[in-house]
């Protein structure tokens, strides 16, 4: 963190020019009109042309011109002096030496935007100095108590370990303006910002050059240990007692303290990932514009892209931590999408991850907490493109296939997959949000194709059952799925002779290949013969004849919305 120091000091020329005692010298401003917000550090009386060379910049000038050359080239190399002192503002008192600004002064003054101020009438200096060092030093009072309050504060929010957003809050808060934390890719983490509106607030951060902040903003690095993570940015604002830069510098140094002691070193990509798929599944935005915008700051493009939401999640055992698995998957499907495409992911936070009777917990399968990713490519890129030939894997899956391969802990069982479920491509918002809502609620279907140790289900393969699955949450579809599968359902919770407890998995084995039922048989691990027996014992319990289409449509549709 640089240097804190207060750079909001309000004493200002023009308060200077209000001051009593210097208005009974009936000022006047000969020149420099545009410097007059120009702050005053420290009053100065000035003696003689050679205690110019002694001032150190920011000073207001007080002299009677005593000492002074009066022929032309002499003032023109005293003027140049003056502004090179950089002061606040030089007040001269005409009469005793000077009856007019001398026309080099006044020149010089008026390029450099140094206010020029004559007194016509005499004044006490003393009297002038000493009210503008009370004003300063009252306003360096007032700045340090600003700044231990929010040192105060800031150091509070650390202990207590507030998160990062909860932070950035307070920040906008004290500010009374919104303020914005990006990573060192220029990606928002978080941001608050009031009454203003997302387009309006995150607006530099997604366009293509996030450098671009408007007039008046103010933003500092946060680092620490010669390491930078990003930028904490402040919009335009009323001023703060602290300064506003200095209140930007103390929560710049409180966030770099707890990227420190952040482990993992992913607490800001969580929370950016997690605040953005918040607002997206609970809408949690006023239009499709401000969601597109926050989208775009937190680094997945919109315009002009093919987007899809995906689902990914492991499956059976993986020899190792879920927090393992879970990092292994992340970094394979972001090296899966690079560079070209662009990726969120989050773990789905409404899903408990347990399997219901008769699905995959029957099958011996294991499936934790899947992953929810919104996806952002070039509308040529290969990857998503086309939808790949019948049996054969999507190039994404394959190159997703290939980053696991190399990711993967060597002690992995054999058995361990990666299943991708990817849901419609399109373009928009609206796209992008109805693709990852039907990928999410189809749940784990059965795969439609494999690349290594990756398995994928796809919604432009599988529509029936993404159009099931998106509706299976509605009571008229549950009361269907009961009564179809009542029967079968009870049969398989019973117990004693007769009582397999396979029914359903025969069904869906059936149902799958209802034109080759030594293929089923074969899927459902039973001989021909009792896979038959079970097949007739389903039809007597239900009523119905497998070979009838319109029985296997309905009975296929019923296990859709049943199953997880």
């Amino acid at each position: 963190m640089t240097e804190t120091r207060t750079d909001a000091t309000p004493v200002t020329v023009a308060d200077a020019l209000a001051l009593p005692e210097l208005q009974a010298g009936a000022p006047e401003l000969v020149a420099g009109r545009a410097g007059l917000d120009r702050s005053i550090r420290w009053a100065h009386v000035v003696a003689g042309a050679g205690a110019i060379a002694l001032l150190e910049g920011g000073e207001l000038i007080l002299t009677t011109g005593a000492g002074w050359p009066t022929d032309h080239d002499a003032l023109d190399g005293l003027a140049r002096s003056v502004v090179a002192a950089d002061p606040a503002a030089a007040i001269l008192e005409l009469g005793a030496h000077f009856d007019a600004a001398p026309a080099e002064l006044a020149s010089a003054c008026e390029r450099h935007a140094i206010p020029l101020i004559v007194l016509r009438r005499e004044v006490r200096f003393v009297q002038i100095t000493q009210r503008v060092h009370q004003r300063v030093l009252a306003a360096q009072t007032e700045a340090l108590a600003a700044r231990a309050d929010v040192h105060t504060m800031l150091t509070e929010l650390g202990l207590n370990r507030s998160p990062v957003d909860y932070v950035v809050e307070r920040l906008a808060e004290t500010l009374d303006a919104p303020v914005v934390l990006e990573d060192s890719a220029g990606r928002v983490v978080a941001w608050a910002g009031g009454e203003l509106l997302p387009q309006a607030a995150l607006a530099p951060w997604a366009a293509t050059r996030p450098d671009a902040l408007p007039a008046g903003a103010d933003s500092v690095a946060v680092e620490a240990q010669g390491k930078r993570w990003g930028r904490l940015s402040a919009l335009p604002g009323p001023p703060h007692a602290a300064g506003r830069r200095t209140v930007l510098e103390l929560g710049a140094f409180a966030l770099a303290l707890g990227k420190l002691a952040d482990p993992d070193g992913e607490q800001w990509l969580r929370l950016s990932s997690k605040r953005l798929f918040d607002a997206l599944l609970n809408g949690r935005y006023r239009s499709d514009t401000e969601l597109a915008t926050q989208l775009a700051a937190a680094g997945l493009p919109i315009d002009g892209r093919v987007l899809l939401g995906a689902t990914l999640r492991g499956t059976e055992d993986f020899g190792g931590h879920s927090s393992l698995e879970r990092a292994v998957l992340e970094t394979a499907l972001r090296r899966a999408v690079a560079p070209e495409g662009r990726v969120i992911l989050v773990p789905d936070p409404t899903d408990d991850a347990a399997p219901s009777a008769g699905s995959r917990a029957s099958a011996g399968e294991h499936d934790r907490t899947p992953l929810l990713a919104l996806l952002s490519f070039p509308a040529d890129d290969p990857r998503i493109s086309a939808v790949a030939e019948s049996g054969s894997a999507p190039p994404l899956a394959v190159r997703l296939a290939r980053e696991l391969d190399m990711l993967i802990p060597s002690p992995t069982p054999p058995g361990w997959r990666a299943h991708l479920g990817l849901g419609a491509s399109g373009r928009g918002v609206r796209s992008l949000i109805t693709s990852l809502e039907r990928v999410r609620a189809a749940g784990r279907l059965r795969p439609t194709a494999a690349a290594g140790r990756v398995t994928v289900q796809q919604a432009e393969r599988q529509a029936l059952a993404y159009l099931v699955r998106g509706l299976s949450a509605t009571p008229e579809v549950q009361e269907f799925a009961s009564e179809a599968l009542g029967p079968v359902i009870a049969h398989d919770s019973g117990s004693g002779p007769g009582h397999s407890g396979d029914l359903l998995l025969v069904l869906r084995a059936y149902l799958a290949h209802p034109t080759n039922r030594s293929l089923a048989a074969q899927r459902a691990r039973l001989s021909r013969s009792v896979f038959y027996q079970r097949l007739a014992l389903i039809e007597e319990l239900l009523g119905v004849d497998l070979a009838d289409g319109t029985t296997i449509a309905a009975l296929t549709v019923a296990l859709l919305a049943r199953s997880d």
